[in-house]
Order: C-alpha cells, then structure tokens, then sequence
C-alpha cells in the first residue's frame, strides 16, 4: 500500500492511496466467498463449485464494484494510521483508478485536528480563590428558613414589607396594550422585600389591599438575563387577589429540631456553617479549574475544524430547546423573544463552542500525556453511587444506555484531568 497526503486548508488533508495486489486478491477473495451461496454453477451445488467458476457467474459490474469497497474498506484505516493524523470525520472518497483486481487507486478528502501546540501545562500558577463563611451568611440561611416555615394569615389591611401578596400580573410593551411574553402570571405569590422580582416591582405594591388594582412601569436592568428584555420599559397591570401576613417561627431549639436532626439552634448553625464551606470550596475549586483552562486556552494554539464547531453547537441547541421545552416556549417562540434568526443565533453561538471544543482538545493532549485513566472498579463505583441516587425505573434504564455511560466515563476523565492540573497549580 502506498499512501501521500495533500493538505487542502489547515483543517482538510486528502490521502491519495494505492492499494497493492495482496489487498486485492484478499478483497476478491471475501466478496466471491460472501457471494457464492447465491450463484448457481451447473454440476455442483450451491456454494460449493471453485471459486473461478464461480466468478465467471458473477455479473462483472457487481464484483468490481464489490471488490472496490471491501478493499477500501480494508485499507482506508491503515491507511490513516500509517499517517499519524486524527481524523475527525467521515471520508468523500472518490476511485481515481481501477484495473480490475490488479490496480486500485482513490483518494480520501476529510477534515482532521492539525498539529497542538500545548502550553506548559506544569508551569501554570493559578491558586483557588480564597473564601468564607460569615455569621451573616449562617443568619440568611436561617431567616430563609424560617420564611419557609411561617405561618400565613390573611389580613384585610394594607400590604407592607414582609407580606405575602397574592398577585396576578400582565405586562405589555410601554404606550401599546402588545403583550410580552414571559411577564405574566395568575396567582401568584411573592413575598414583599423577598427581591424576587424585578427591581422596583415589589416596592409598587406597598400600600394596596386586597381587590386593589394598579398599573405602572417598570424598565428592566441592562444586564437583564434574557437580552431582549434588557433596558426595556413595560407597563403591568397588577391584580391584588390576596393580603397575608407572614409569621416567622422563633429561632431557638425547637425550630432547629423542627427542620432536621438537631438537638439545639446551636448544632444547626454548626450543620448549616459546614454546608456552605463545602459548597464554597467546590465552587473555589471550579474557579480555580476555570481560570487554568482559560489560560491554558489563551497560551495554546489550535485550529478547530468547521465540523466540530457545528456538532458543538447542535448540542448546545438541543440543551436550549429542552430547557424551553420545560419553560413552556417553542424554540420559534424564543427566536422571536430574542430578536433573531436562527442562523444569527447560531453565529452567536460559536465563540462558546470553540471555546468548549478547545477545551476538551486541551484535556485529552493531557491526559494522553499524563497517562490518566479511569479504572472498572472506579467507572462501577460511580455506576454503583448514580443507581442509589436515581431510583426511578426509567432513570435506571437510562443509565445503563452505552451512550449514557460513554458521557459519564467522559466526565470522570475530566474530573481526573483537571484534579491533576490542579496539582501542578498548586505546587
């Protein structure tokens, strides 16, 4: 076999590949064998007569064309490997020579990862930030959970802050009665001072009762989560249904023996300190972990091929149409909320999905390099913890899908590498 390259553009190389006689006649040999049980010689029985005879009853077009691709079949991934090039997707072959079952010669256009040029990834210092827990952050915890354990009471008086306020709500574009999608609600409750709503929303119902009424604007902040809304000015028509009363339990033993396991307001103040410190050291560490790759990102030099972008940001859409799927908005829906085709959304897209793409490139060059790898007993642990959190019949079937459990080794992969380059970070 003999094999030359051509570089087409820095993510595209054709192969240019000459089979040799071996690979033919073995190639001839295993389609003859796969056809004779269908070829009838006269005087033997089927499958039985030689195999010259048997190619003389073979239709030539058919066993040429058949002998083609079973010897490009054979030969392609050799030919590939002799190279010491990744291919990234699938061949536009094309047969640039054939002299039946003596000379085969094609050519293989596909797009490949060039040469990486990976940055020191050892010499990288980049230290989790630093973090507490304060005893203000230990008392929102606990006022939140006494919000969640108060005792509503309907009153007839005016709503202040504290307040639970049964609301319906309608918002439209200012100076139109257009409705805006997303701004609406029927029933709903919102706790005064709670600043879950939109800045200034909850300080326009202090002071109305129940049955009262009230129209006013509101514009929305400039770094608004969705980008259409972002400075926005809508006027909303509020409805209040409900005036309640929210009456806080006392913080004291009790409470805490109310809420979990504990003896004394003391031991849950302790348990809550705990969580949060090991909440906060994981988001510590995914920080650290963050601005390591965005580092290592910005020293490495990649080209990244036209299709793994693409695939990337088909992931990326199907994760945003089940989240719109649950939020219950089509996808055409929140193109038009957000002012955009979906060839515009796609190109806004893509500096994330290179960025995620290079990523994943960087972490695979080191655990290559690292020689990291994830064992069976640790792949069945994780399995073994995965089942024991998802009971759920239908969530247990999902897990043992190959596909399922291909993603999950690759995070466990990930999770080895980026442990490892926190080590060196660390040094």
């Amino acid at each position: 076999m003999q094999v030359s390259q051509e570089k087409l553009n820095p993510t595209t190389i054709k192969l240019t590949i000459i089979a040799d006689q071996k690979a033919l006649d073995a190639a001839k040999n295993t389609v003859i064998a796969r056809l004779k049980k269908n070829v009838s010689v006269p005087g033997f029985r089927a499958g039985k007569a030689p195999n010259h005879l048997i190619e003389k009853n073979i239709e030539a077009n058919v066993l040429q064309s058949e002998v083609i691709e079973e010897t490009i079949n054979r030969i392609y991934p050799e030919a590939v490997k002799s190279q010491n090039i990744r291919i990234i997707s699938q061949p536009k072959l094309a047969v640039s020579k054939f002299v039946p079952f003596t000379d085969l010669e094609f050519t293989a256009e596909v797009e490949y990862l060039g040469d990486i040029k990976l940055a020191d990834y050892k010499k990288i210092k980049i230290n989790a930030p630093t973090f507490s827990v304060t005893a203000e952050d230990i008392k929102q915890v606990l006022d939140n959970l006494a919000t969640r354990g108060a005792i509503k009471k309907p009153v007839t008086r005016t709503a202040k802050l504290g307040d639970e306020v049964n609301i319906d709500f309608a918002g439209s574009e200012k100076n139109t009665d257009k409705p805006l999608d997303g701004t609406d609600g029927k029933n709903y409750p919102l706790v005064l001072g709670s600043n879950s709503f939109i800045p200034g929303f909850e300080e326009e119902l202090i002071g109305l009762k129940a049955k009262n009424d009230k129209k006013f604007n509101i514009t929305f902040p400039e770094d608004y989560g969705a980008k259409h809304m972002q400075g926005k000015t809508v006027t909303f028509n509020v409805t209040i249904n409900e005036v309640s009363e929210m009456t806080k339990p006392k913080l004291d033993d009790e409470f805490a023996s109310s809420v979990g396991p504990f003896k004394t307001l003391a031991e849950l103040k302790t348990d809550i300190k705990k969580q949060l410190t090991a909440e906060r050291k994981q988001e510590s560490l995914r920080a650290q972990e963050n601005m390591i790759l965005e580092d290592l990102s910005n020293k490495t030099k990649i080209t990244i091929p036209q299709s793994l972008i693409d695939e990337e940001i088909d992931r990326m859409e199907v994760e945003e149409k089940r989240n719109m799927m649950y939020q219950g908005q089509t996808w055409q829906e929140h193109l038009e909320a957000e002012g955009i085709t979906e060839e515009a959304h796609r190109e806004r897209q893509k500096p994330t999905a290179e960025a995620r793409i290079k990523s994943g490139i960087i972490l695979g060059e080191i655990a290559e390099a690292e020689n990291i790898k994830v064992s069976e007993e640790e792949f069945e642990l994780r399995m073994q913890l995965l089942r024991a959190q998802y009971t759920d019949p239908s969530m247990q079937s999902e897990l043992d899908k190959p596909e399922n459990q291909r993603d999950i080794m690759s995070r466990m992969m990930t999770e080895k590498t980026l442990d490892k380059l926190r080590t060196y970070s660390d040094k």
